[in-house]
């Protein structure tokens, strides 16, 4: 149970104006080190000061030092965050160094502020924690930061673009590529910038069990007055001591589809989403609100998501286009969101149909009031839900009437219900060719065309395998296609009865050519929900392959590659 602890009345009050949390967390302890063996900012002391504040206000307690022999294992446990406050040059010796490496690789956690990153450049595990070092700046000036991750605790409470004054750093190498980069710097908003249009200027990362989370900002006395810079603070140094989870892996290659736009989106059912600040919140229901532009296949979905309280809503993936909500319960999948409910209908569950692993959702879990990120990850029919980094689910359709791939969609579940999403982002995997090979089955005979034939309506039958391009099929995606002709794999006339024959046909992306390798080895046509079937169950030369009801029999299994 979490504990309000009350603080500093003035402090308080700031830092709930500015975003952060009402409920403290249970107590812990940070050690802020501002030692200096280069320039020394004139903030620091600043800088302390306001560390304090934010502790009283929040349940921790902060001890400051510029003392490197604080740098022991037996020290360093004492603390669940150290934070490095506009430190610069080699400020620990070897022994020290390795101690604070442990700490870290162990489970503790790292908050550098600023100049930490100007700091220890001939430790080559300090530039990994760090994440990049400093290389020069130019004036203080005001300049646009861009947030691109509104679900961290260092980045929640700010808007999309925050404008604010600070000295601005340039870095030796660009940390997306070991970080998840939280902010940006807007380069053509200040003279001087040198790394162009992707320029990180707040990050987080993990390092063994140890967590990291690095700002640009604080160089100036005035940054540790502005309240969204002290919650900017107080969010970095609560995830870093592990009050709070995020999902800190390295992130590139993510199309959005919201982001405070809902072009693309339709509404189905009752209910709605009101959209302000980037930001979906639920209203009413039971309605969907699903991603109309385009299905998916194999893919990796995120997005951000918040109860207020004990609510309930869910992500719904696979399902076909419709304005009925129904349509996606009955024939795709929820992703489930609700604080209370059994275990198979509460957070992470596969709605009906999967529990998540309770013990790894729990502890990735951020309570109502939090941010917490999904990442939904579709390949074939697995798909694995992943909360704030950590994997607590990990399912298999074997169902032939339902499919992963579909369309995806945010439930507004009824009265009383808020969840908030935000920032809705799609990474197309793309399902890797298989073969081209044979595709073996009944009695181990291989899917042939007949003949070796070319034309359209080919037939399509069970042959002993013989390596012969008639025998090869190039699977990609759901489109089954034999090289040596050039045509697809393809449900005769488009028709969806028992008895539906298989033949060759010029490849033309109907939902006739759609095949999906099933996890229990069946091929199903999504169109009609069959399999494909050797006819009779007969083993002979020349049986004719056709749809049929999935029975799992062994005429209907199949070996692709």
């Amino acid at each position: 149970m979490r504990r309000i602890l009350l603080g500093a009345a003035t402090a308080a009050l700031t830092l709930l104006a500015s975003g952060a949390p009402a409920l403290a967390d249970t107590p812990y302890d940070v050690l802020v080190f501002s030692k200096t063996a280069g320039f020394r900012h004139d903030s620091i002391s600043t800088g302390v000061q306001a560390i304090r504040e934010l502790g009283t206000a929040n349940g921790f307690t902060v001890t400051a030092t510029e003392d490197a022999t604080a740098f022991t294992s037996a020290n360093l446990a004492q603390y669940e965050a150290v934070v490095f406050l506009n430190t610069t040059g080699d400020v620990l010796n070897d022994v020290q160094q390795t101690a604070f490496e442990s700490y870290i690789r162990a489970g503790g956690g790292y908050t550098g502020i600023h100049a930490a990153a100007d700091t220890e450049y001939d430790w080559p595990f300090y530039g990994q924690l760090v994440g990049a070092w400093f290389a020069s700046h130019p004036a203080i000036q005001p300049a646009r930061v861009e947030v691109a991750d509104r679900a961290h605790a260092a980045t929640a409470h700010l808007p999309q673009i925050w404008n604010r004054t600070d000295e601005w750093y340039d870095y030796r190498t660009n940390a997306r590529s070991t970080a998840h980069v939280l902010a940006t710097l807007d380069e053509t908003s200040y003279s001087g910038g040198t790394m162009g249009a992707d320029h990180p200027h707040a990050w987080c990362k993990t390092l063994d069990a140890g967590r990291s989370f690095y700002t640009g900002g604080g160089h100036t006395q005035q940054s540790y007055a502005d309240a969204a810079f002290r919650a900017h603070l107080l969010g970095g140094i609560r995830y870093t001591a592990g009050q709070v989870r995020a999902d800190c892996r390295p992130e590139t290659g993510y199309t959005p589809l919201y982001d405070g736009s809902t072009t693309g989106w339709q509404q189905a059912g009752p209910g709605a989403f009101t959209n302000s600040d980037a930001t979906l919140t639920s209203t009413g229901g039971l309605g969907l609100l699903w991603y109309s532009g385009k299905a998916f296949t194999d893919y990796s979905l995120k997005l951000d998501w918040r109860m207020a309280g004990d609510d309930n809503s869910g992500v719904f993936i696979g399902f076909p286009p419709s304005s009925d909500p129904w349509s996606a319960v009955n024939n795709g999948y929820e992703i489930q969101i609700d604080a209370t409910d059994a275990a198979d209908r509460t957070t992470g569950a596969v709605y009906s149909f999967q529990g998540a692993n309770a013990a790894a959702r729990d502890a990735a879990l951020n309570p109502p009031g939090e941010w917490n990120t999904y990442e939904l990850l579709v390949q074939g029919q697995r798909l694995q839900v992943l909360l704030n980094g950590v994997k607590i689910n990990d399912f298999t359709n074997t169902d032939p009437v339902r499919d992963l791939a579909g369309h995806v969609g945010l439930q507004n579940h009824g009265d009383g219900d808020d969840v908030s999403f935000r920032n809705v982002r799609i990474k197309e995997l793309g399902t890797p060719p298989a073969g081209p090979g044979p595709v073996v089955g009944l009695a181990g005979k291989c899917l042939d065309v007949s003949g070796a034939g070319t034309a359209d309506g080919t037939k399509i039958q069970l042959w002993t395998c013989n390596g012969t391009g008639a025998q090869n099929w190039q699977v990609s995606g759901q489109v089954w296609r034999n090289p040596a002709s050039n045509k697809c794999l393809d449900a005769a006339g488009g028709a969806t009865v028992n008895g539906t024959k298989a033949q060759l046909w010029t490849c033309n992306g109907s939902g006739a050519q759609n095949w999906v390798a099933q996890a229990g080895r069946t091929v199903r046509n999504p169109q009609s929900g069959r399999c494909l079937d050797v006819s009779e169950a007969r083993p002979a030369d020349g049986q004719q392959i056709h749809l049929w009801d999935c029975l799992g029999a062994a005429n209907q299994l199949w070996t692709v590659g």
